[in-house]
């Protein structure tokens, strides 16, 4: 039987939550190979127009722990800033994300990510995702200088 892990990560970030999410959640598959190439090759839908029940197919980079990652979206609210999806890739049994984006006073964010997953008893998959929360939190960065240096992006 598998083990069950999990992680979290909290990041504040100078940009509105809105902005944050429609960038970093709803299009992650179009800036990905432009803005953190070391982290993602190339993503493509697999089925669905992007909103529940879609699933994306990711070839990763060097910076993830595995070469390929399907992200499923289980809910989606983006007027809440929040969604969940299930990822499915190699050494992982099962891995699902919350991601949540709530405004601060000053007009910034905070991501509030939490994953929780279970490995595969044979393989590596807890050093693996722990990887992978390095490279989310990596990639929230990344998204939001990306977007301080493009104010008119995502509005």
């Amino acid at each position: 039987m598998a083990s069950a892990n999990s992680w979290t990560l909290e990041l504040e970030s100078q940009v509105s939550a809105l902005r944050k999410f429609r960038a970093t959640v709803m299009d992650w598959h179009t800036l990905a190979p432009k803005l953190a190439p070391h982290i993602v090759d190339n993503a493509h839908h697999v089925e669905g127009d992007g909103g529940i029940g879609s699933v994306r197919h990711y070839n990763c980079a060097s910076a993830m722990p595995f070469k390929v990652m399907k992200k499923k979206v289980e809910f989606l609210d983006v007027e809440k800033c929040e969604c969940k999806y299930t990822i499915v890739c190699d050494g992982i049994e099962t891995a699902t994300w919350d991601i949540k984006m709530e405004p601060t006073a000053s007009g910034g964010s905070v991501a509030k990510v939490e994953c929780i997953y279970k490995q595969q008893p044979s393989e590596e998959g807890n050093d693996m995702m722990l990887k992978a929360k390095d490279s989310a939190a990596e990639m929230f960065k990344t998204v939001e200088a990306y977007l301080l240096a493009n104010p008119d992006a995502y509005n």
